[in-house]
């Protein structure tokens, strides 16, 4: 029998159920450098590549730490979206209802699209952990209905998408009333400077843990490269879906307005296809996450709010219908497939105007197959740069003919053909000799 190697950290016997129900074996690389830190109440800022098991990471030693017996706010945590706020709610009640009556801990979600006065009316109790937004969880406090005076941790989680969505300062304000030696845990996938002097403010020397994956994704995910070739997308991404057949498919664009036109085509041309963007109202987006989550949907339409804002189960294929601006957003985006040992399958439809992005990519040690959608079936192609490969060549060939064969110092009549002709002898070896090196 394998031995849990979770069982290293001595969590209590609740925690340790949870984990052995969810199948969890051994720590991921985060988990096994966050968890000593953060049980030890150091302050600590964790950068790691997504679906790297970071929820955990702070989930479990915020859990070990709870006093049960003490009823008022222990550890705040915040997320960006109500999305991700809930799943990490959701995970926390997993493990606690493994808990006995005398651990019992209680974790109270606070988003916005809820009514706030039933919210202020139900925390007559605190809660032992707050999970939610920023913007909801400092008008509690603001209202003098949550009090986070108490509380000894708190959890800043994607606080890079945090400060993009200008929710920082409410940050700041929800830590400004907490005690001075705080223990703050920040998890990021990038460090803007913007960001620096919030993270100055409240933390001291803070622990750097920082994840550089083998790869900038996994194994078991293959990357592909489909070239558009003046070809209508949306009829291109319509195919590529047909012919994968996905358990469940993400469809990425850039913005909300090409996110309708896809999702409206692909409905137009029969597919059942769900909508995740920021335009969406929060009763819409509930909705349309539980029609997800109940397997209504084979195929999504989505901006970069899914690829790292919500955390969506069970994709097998994400197709990139156009390169993110911050290609950073690449690995996220592909990040959605391909987690928890299963097998994934990224397709990027491409244009010639992209080729400094795909570039930039492969230097990242992304490797991509070049693969073309014909009569609904994928075909191989050569890989793109074969062709600049050979022309390099042709003109180094070219060059190093010129140097072996030089112009002579007096002048014969026919030298030019004489000398294209040893040039070509020249150039002729040298493609031989490039030959036997494939």
């Amino acid at each position: 029998m394998k031995v849990n190697q979770f069982e290293h950290f001595k969590f209590q016997s609740f925690i340790m159920e949870a984990i052995e129900e969810f199948g969890f074996l051994e720590p991921t690389e985060i988990q096994e450098q966050m968890i000593p830190v953060a049980l030890h109440g150091e302050s600590a800022i964790g950068q790691s590549q997504t679906g790297t098991g970071k929820t955990l990471a702070y989930v479990l030693p915020i859990l070990e730490k709870i006093k049960s017996e003490r009823r008022e706010v222990q550890a705040v945590i915040t997320a960006p979206t109500r999305e991700l706020a809930s799943q990490i709610y959701q995970q926390i009640l997993k493990i606690t209802e493994h808990a006995d009556r005398e651990h019992h801990i209680t974790t109270k979600l606070f988003i916005g699209g809820t009514d706030k006065q039933r919210t202020i009316e139900k925390l007559k109790v605190q809660p032992h952990i707050v999970v939610g937004t920023p913007g909801r969880i400092h008008d509690l406090t603001a209202e003098q209905a949550l009090f986070v005076h108490t509380s000894q941790i708190l959890v800043v989680d994607e606080a890079d998408m945090i400060l993009d969505m200008g929710f920082i300062e409410d940050v700041d304000k929800v830590a400004a009333r907490m005690p001075a030696d705080l223990q703050m845990l920040v998890f990021s996938a990038t460090i803007p400077e913007k960001l620096k002097p919030f993270l100055k403010k409240y933390m001291e020397n803070p622990k750097m843990i920082q994840i550089e994956p083998r790869k900038r994704t996994v194994e078991n995910l293959m990357h592909f490269l489909l070239p558009s070739r003046h070809r209508d997308k949306k009829e291109l991404v319509h195919d590529a879906l047909v012919a994968y057949n996905p358990y469940l498919a993400i469809v990425f664009t850039n913005t909300k307005k090409m996110a309708e036109e896809v999702a409206d085509y692909l409905n137009e041309k029969g597919l059942k296809v769900g909508r995740v963007h920021g335009d969406l109202t929060p009763r819409e987006r509930k909705k349309m996450m539980k029609q997800i989550q109940d397997l209504e949907y084979q195929y999504i339409v989505a901006t970069d709010l899914a690829s790292r804002g919500i955390d969506i189960e069970g994709v097998s294929h994400v197709i990139n219908y156009e390169l993110p601006a911050d290609l950073d957003f690449y690995i996220h985006r592909v990040g959605r497939t391909a987690r928890a040992g299963s097998a994934g399958t990224a397709l990027t439809i491409y244009d010639l105007s992209d080729e400094d992005a795909l570039i930039h990519l492969e230097k990242m040690g992304i490797q991509f197959q070049n693969i073309d959608l014909k009569k609904g079936e994928f075909i191989e192609l050569e890989d793109r740069n074969r062709r600049k490969t050979r022309v390099r060549q042709a003109d180094e060939t070219d060059m190093l003919a010129k140097s072996i064969v030089r112009k002579p110092k007096k002048v014969k009549p026919g030298y030019k053909k004489k000398m294209q002709s040893e040039m070509e002898k020249v150039k002729k070896r040298q493609r031989r000799l490039n030959q036997k090196k494939r």
